[in-house]
């Protein structure tokens, strides 16, 4: 396993660190040119803020201006004694995981906590637009009102342009959006493919004997089917076929376009040859036990193994079945891994009983040279390999957990340098579950981050007790917005901590867009530094405090902000049932649209 790389850690304590960090802002206001701002920092000042004067007349202001006069807030006055008293890491505590970076105070929280984050990171320059400055007069006033000019809560429009008729009749709409999707249409490609060969090889060899196929051909057949269910799922062919399907020009016909980017919806041809490799393995079981009852066959060791590998499909097969993987995705999950890992070396067990087997008979070859010669060794060597690999990759590494309220959490990694819309794999138990976020590459091209927000047992415990390490496995995976740049432009909806993919694309790919963000509360729960990202990815972003506003009609917006720029297709990173509902709303009315379904 590879060594994460390491954060300098903090030499002289926390009052070092905040010592440095302010000379760090002093240094960028006196030369703000060695810090260009970046449309994909969420952590560098503006160069100049408007702020309102004494007057009522706008005035600029230095950053200094933003940084807290209150000696018991200010980063240059901080002890060591007394962030240890808040709960802030020293040289002492810093490693240790079973501390939070959660502060008693809330306004050291919300000053602090990102400064530290990022400085440890390696930041020169931090911003935080909810810190507070001092009037002359010594009172206090939020830095809050000279960065609400560059965003905007907005409120749904009374007057929007009303959705057109849905085409087609009600019947064949549900058809093809419900049961003719491209997921259904990859799988029943893959599965008909398949029983087409199946039937054909039955009736070709309806007159041999012994009765059936060569059940030489029956097991390569399977093990086929089994490699293509893996490789589709491998990380290195998914980000191959997007940067294929995302090479596609803008001068292709629309038609085209929009269908290439279904690229997501591959996991129907997982499926598809998943169930083909069980129906191919259920004939070989029938064909063997057939030898073995006759008495041409005695090998019971063969048949043992035999019939716990079907087992073992059946069950992988029936716990991805997606009502079943809903209502327990933990259980499909483990079922899926552990069920896998013991098939796969089975099928090993398998093939060296039936190689003996054979090698055994008047006149055959070695038992080597025949398990040389057997295609379905050659096929579970490559599916072995792809089974391993991920895991070679597996490594703990530093995070940087920065609270942003009680139902979110922004974690930073600076383990690796990450490309454009990638997610990755997190996870404190790595045998148990893994969790996958996009992430958002910060400017300096070095580290990044991910947002994560209450959504379960699992999230809820990240937010309330941040961790300081992760297990991370594998490469970065595409994720589906990546297909948005084989549009001129587009509509991003998105709800929630659905913001982070969004983010990831905006961050690490800018392009012409319009972006609908519906959440409760949007600058308390995510910060003011996700609502500047927000802000600087689409200046007349609509983002919609459900809280204040209550919940708008997500489809009718999206067909508002369509219009409005003229894009090409719309894009819905949302919790299931809404971005189903928005996709169905858009392509029921002739719109290209796009979101992550249950299995992409």
């Amino acid at each position: 396993m590879g060594q994460a790389s390491r954060p300098k850690p903090l030499e002289l304590g926390v009052a070092s660190l905040a010592s440095s960090t302010a000379a760090s802002l002093a240094t960028a206001m006196e030369s703000p040119t060695k810090h260009p701002q970046s449309p994909e920092s969420p952590s560098s000042y503006h160069t100049t803020h408007q702020k309102p004067s004494t007057e009522g007349e706008n005035v600029k202001t230095n950053p200094s201006d933003l940084i807290v006069s209150d000696d018991s807030f200010r980063p240059a006055t901080m002890t060591t004694a007394k962030a240890s008293s808040l709960g802030y890491p020293t040289m002492d505590t810093f490693h240790d995981e079973s501390m939070t970076s959660r502060s008693s105070s809330d306004d050291l929280e919300k000053n602090m906590a990102p400064i530290l984050v990022h400085k440890q990171l390696g930041a020169d320059v931090v911003e935080k637009s909810t810190m507070e400055s001092t009037t002359p007069s010594g009172g206090r006033q939020t830095a809050d009102a000279s960065y609400r000019s560059s965003w905007q809560i907005s409120v749904p429009p009374e007057n929007i342009p009303k959705l057109p008729i849905k085409r087609d009749r009600r019947i064949w709409r549900g058809i093809r959006h419900n049961f003719v999707t491209v997921y259904q249409r990859l799988f029943a490609i893959c599965f008909i493919a398949n029983m087409i060969a199946f039937v054909m090889l039955l009736v070709q060899k309806r007159h041999s004997k012994p009765w059936g196929p060569d059940r030489g051909d029956v097991a390569t057949a399977a093990a086929t089917n089994v490699l293509a269910a893996f490789l589709i799922r491998q990380e290195n062919v998914i980000n191959s076929l997007y940067a294929i399907c995302c090479a596609t020009p803008w001068w292709f016909p629309l038609r085209i376009r929009r269908s290439i980017a279904k690229l997501y919806h591959f996991g129907g041809v997982h499926s598809g040859c998943a169930v083909s490799a069980t129906v191919w393995f259920i004939l070989f079981t029938a064909l063997i036990t057939k030898d073995y009852a006759s008495g041409n066959f005695n090998q019971p060791g063969v048949m043992a193994v035999t019939y716990i590998l079907l087992a073992l499909f059946l069950a992988i097969c029936v716990f991805a079945i997606p009502k079943f993987r809903v209502v327990s995705h933990n259980t499909f999950e483990a079922v899926h891994r552990f069920a896998g890992w013991v098939a796969v070396g089975l099928f090993w067990v398998l093939i060296l009983l039936v190689s003996k087997a054979t090698s055994e008979a008047p006149g055959a070859d070695s038992l080597g040279i025949t398990v040389v010669k057997s295609p379905a060794f050659w096929i579970l060597l490559v599916i072995t390999f792809f089974t391993i690999l991920p895991w070679l990759r597996l490594r703990k590494v530093e995070a940087f957990p920065e609270v942003l309220s009680n139902h979110a959490i922004r974690i930073h990694f600076k383990y690796m340098k990450i490309g454009p819309i990638l997610g990755i794999r997190i996870s404190d138990n790595p045998l148990k579950e893994w969790h996958a976020f996009a992430s958002i590459p910060a400017s300096d091209g070095q580290s990044f981050s991910l947002i994560v927000s209450d959504a379960g047992d699992w999230t809820k415990k990240q937010i309330t007790n941040p961790a300081h390490a992760y297990w991370v496995r594998g490469i970065p995976i595409t994720g589906v917005l990546r297909m948005a740049i084989v549009f001129r432009r587009v509509v991003l909806v998105t709800t929630g901590s659905g913001i982070g993919p969004v983010l990831s694309m905006l961050v690490s790919h800018p392009m012409p867009c319009r972006l609908l963000w519906s959440t409760p509360s949007p600058e308390k729960t995510y910060g003011a530094n996700i609502m500047e990202s927000v802000s600087k990815a689409d200046p007349d972003a609509m983002i919609i405090d459900t809280r204040a506003s209550g919940r708008p009609d997500v489809v009718a917006l999206a067909y508002h902000l369509y219009v409005q720029s003229n894009a090409e297709a719309v894009f819905c990173i949302s919790n299931p049932s809404l971005t189903r509902k928005v996709v169905y709303g858009m392509e029921s009315r002739g719109i290209p649209a796009y979101g992550p379904i249950w299995d992409s």
